[in-house]
């Protein structure tokens, strides 16, 4: 979409600087750091798979044998040195550590012995995860006459995969482009990943390896059936963080919300934790040409969207840093904003589009993923299906890449069959009727929503130069984002991070580094 603003170049270009320096010390941070999850999916892509007799899953079991010291020198250290030793396979030795091998017991093997092992299981891996990279290219290029823009994303939340699959394939069916399997209840906040099919969550569906596949085989072949591609979208956040998005990448999910911001501010997770996990789980998502979303949207559901929408874009500015750092093309970067200023409020809809504008043409090479309205649905299934079809309208008017629907049922309950397909008739009627009108339009160059925008910029470079002076850190702390406080040592999964030791190996991650042009 060409440029309607008038935005400075100039600004757009400090503001990028400045999320620069931002994300150097949390760069930083992450080079010294390892944590309990980056550990247990580096033994995941190395092979480490399966639970013991008590359902605990084997990496937990073989990253807990170690002790901090090992955490520090590196897991896979432990598990490859087995492996030699034995001489079996990570399949077999998965098997030993459920059922009871104690991997800090293992002698050692020098890493120069072992490198030609790692590099045998670390090339299997990404062996298989590109030719799922490869898989969804042909498959986008074969279908891509019957895609439209933006993509329609809706979600299935029934707490069983089996019930999941028919209404992803309904929803499909009825015209969907991105299914979204909204992950069971407080599940960032396990420290494990459960295993196998799963059927009894609660609001959503366990994110397990073996959900992933179910889903992944029943939309490939409802796809096939219908001529599209249909993506399918997990969450790689919360304490697994970089375990899920390996997962993933091993199942050929296509997106992935994946923002530690979230997790810090919504969750509580410990932010020392979270930006070295986010790291870890973006380059594997990066590899795997694995798009993900991130959580900026959610920061206006705690804080006034329209006083507060310059954090949106300084957040969104500091994410793009953080994803460029772990090798992430724009391309791959699903921006999150949202469509949540009160609608009582006079020129509210001006306002939404000046914002959706704004992020459109400061992040052209971004797939924006844009959020549809519930801080202000009620109930009112009428007036919240006509706030759903402004929302429908203002995604369209301004190039959005990915539309996630609203529901009409909004603030009621989990959406039924007919609440999607409504969704979905909306936003198809509404955005096929004005296919065209974007070309159309023109902003006044002092008008409402230039200045609107121009504003927003402002304060968002304001808002930049006070985060870099501070640290993000210390940004965080003071509630800078969302209007949520949390402290560098406080929050969840604090006793999971460790500095790494001098002699700190993880193969997978040196593949990843290589593969990506990050260097050493």
């Amino acid at each position: 979409m060409r440029p309607k603003l008038g935005l400075s170049p100039k600004k757009i270009a400090r503001a990028r600087k400045l999320a620069e320096a931002i994300a150097g010390p949390v760069r930083e941070h992450i080079r010294r750091h390892t944590t309990a999850t980056v550990e247990r999916a580096t033994l995941r892509l190395l092979g480490a798979d399966g639970v013991n007799a008590e359902g605990v899953p084997v990496p937990n079991l073989a990253v807990a044998a170690l002790s901090t010291e090992g955490l520090r020198r590196g897991a896979a250290r432990w598990w490859l040195s087995a492996m030699a030793q034995c001489g079996c396979s990570s399949e077999e030795l998965s098997k030993a550590v459920a059922d009871g091998l104690d991997l800090s017991t293992v002698a050692l093997v020098a890493p120069k012995e072992l490198k030609g092992l790692a590099a045998d299981l670390v090339k299997a891996a990404a062996k298989r995860i590109r030719a799922h990279a490869a898989t969804r290219r042909r498959e986008i290029e074969r279908h891509k006459k019957r895609e439209g823009s933006p993509l329609l994303y809706v979600i299935v939340a029934t707490g069983s995969i089996y019930e999941d699959v028919k209404q992803a394939e309904a929803a499909a069916e009825q015209g969907a482009d991105v299914i979204a399997v909204i992950r069971s209840t407080a599940q960032s906040l396990l420290d494990y990943v459960p295993f196998g099919a799963t059927t009894e969550g609660f609001g959503g569906t366990y994110a397990t390896q073996e959900n992933f596949r179910i889903m992944r085989t029943a939309l490939d072949a409802c796809g096939e059936r219908i001529g599209r591609y249909i993506r399918l979208v997990n969450y790689a956040s919360g304490l697994c963080m970089p375990e899920i998005a390996a997962m993933g990448a091993l199942e050929r999910l296509d997106m992935m919300l994946n923002d530690s911001m979230y997790g810090i501010l919504f969750r509580d997770i410990n932010m020392q934790r979270t930006f070295v996990d986010q790291h870890f789980s973006r380059m594997v998502s990066a590899f795997a040409e694995i798009v993900i979303n991130t959580g900026e949207d959610n920061y206006l559901t705690t804080a006034d969207a329209c006083e507060k929408a310059h954090t949106v874009l300084a957040s969104q500015l500091i994410n793009e840093r953080l994803a460029l750092d772990a090798g992430m093309p724009r391309r791959l970067m699903g921006l999150g904003h949202a469509f949540e200023i009160d609608p009582e409020m006079p020129d509210s809809f001006v306002l939404e589009v000046a914002q959706a504008q704004m992020a459109r043409e400061i992040f052209p090479e971004s797939p924006l993923k844009y959020m549809p309205p519930t801080k202000f649905m009620t109930g009112d299934i009428f007036k919240g299906y006509a706030v759903n079809a402004m929302f429908n309208f203002a995604g369209k008017l301004t190039g959005q890449s990915i539309q996630l629907l609203g529901m009409l049922t909004e603030a009621i309950h989990t959406p039924f069959m007919q609440d999607r397909y409504l969704a979905i008739a909306n936003a198809r009627y509404v955005m096929n009727s004005m296919a065209g009108l974007a070309e159309e339009v023109e902003f006044r160059r002092n008008g409402a929503v230039v200045r609107r925008a121009r504003e927003t910029l402002d304060r968002a470079l304001a808002l930049l130069g006070k985060v870099a002076k501070s640290g993000l850190f210390a940004a965080i702390e003071a509630g800078e984002f969302a209007d949520v406080k949390r402290r560098p040592d406080g929050g969840k999964g604090l006793d999971g991070v460790a500095e790494k030791a001098g002699d700190y190996w993880n193969p997978a991650e040196d593949f990843l580094r290589a593969s990506l042009g990050l260097g050493g």
